[in-house]
């Protein structure tokens, strides 16, 4: 059980790291799962609904901390504040067509190819991090010394949200980072770095909770509520603890983002992918 509970922890601290930098929390989670995984005490059900309910986690932190900034239904706002507000919901349910439609099209027949077997997962996840690195320092390359084109999340156009929202779909391919392709999507449409990673995490909320809502009834309607006392405490664990590192994660892309570039975290991203590499070379 102790060992359960401390791989709950750290698998809650990577979801909580990876879901919001653009560095791909499936490379790394395949990493943690090939050295430590589960033990037998832990249902394969679970496993899998353990990913689902940790991402849920992740969500509470975006509404933890951008509550005033999302919440239209404050008595508090004014009544331009408030349809500022809707508007901003509009371009995010917008935004979040094109990778739910995708996603109810091809999420199954994407996954079954991609995780076929060993070395086709690990070259499909080991590709599309080193594709989307090159892509951020390339682009970050090409804007460099240019205004950005919209400065706040509030005002991204409908049209932009939309193209933001296309390139969210990509996501469905295992290694993309769904904050990495929605993020760079809007620097490409020329957002500034800040209102880009803002309108990333506000487009995880529905996304997230649709996905993850969505898996968790698959999991009830096959296998009911019978849980044991060590597949709890790590749903419990989990969850926590990826809420808890979201909160200063996001704080931390937002600052960081305001004095530098993404191009870092495309050179990461390559690293990882040679990690990837290497491990499933030298196993």
């Amino acid at each position: 059980m102790i060992f359960d509970i401390l791989k709950a922890i750290l698998l809650g601290i990577v979801q909580g790291v990876t879901e919001w930098l653009p560095v791909s929390s499936t490379g790394h989670l395949l990493l943690i799962e090939e050295w430590l995984p589960f033990s037998s005490a832990v249902s394969e059900p679970v496993k899998n609904l353990f990913t689902v309910v940790i991402q849920l986690g992740s969500i509470l932190a975006v509404l933890v901390l951008y509550w005033r900034r999302l919440n239209p239904f404050s008595t508090k706002l004014a009544l331009t504040e408030r349809r500022r507000m809707f508007g901003l919901w509009g371009r995010i349910i917008i935004a979040a067509v094109p990778a739910a439609i995708v996603g109810l099209l091809l999420n199954d027949p994407i996954k079954e190819v991609a995780y076929n077997n060993r070395a086709t997962k690990f070259f499909v996840i080991a590709g599309a991090l080193i594709v989307y690195g090159v892509l951020f320092i390339v682009v970050e390359l090409a804007r460099r010394g240019k205004e950005p084109r919209v400065r706040r999340a509030e005002d991204i156009s409908l049209w932009d949200a939309f193209g933001i929202g296309c390139f969210q779909a990509l996501a469905l391919i295992p290694g993309t980072s769904r904050s990495g392709s929605t993020i760079l999507g809007a620097s490409l449409f020329g957002i500034e770095r800040t209102a880009g990673a803002e309108f990333s995490f506000f487009l995880a909320v529905p996304m997230m909770f649709g996905a993850s809502g969505l898996d968790l009834l698959r999991y009830i309607m096959d296998f009911g509520l019978s849980f044991s006392l060590t597949e709890v405490l790590i749903l419990v664990v989990g969850t926590v603890v990826a809420f808890l590192v979201s909160l200063v994660v996001i704080r931390f892309l937002v600052n960081f983002v305001r004095k530098h570039t993404f191009a870092p975290f495309g050179v990461y991203r390559i690293i990882l992918a040679a990690a990837v590499l290497a491990y499933y070379f030298l196993a």
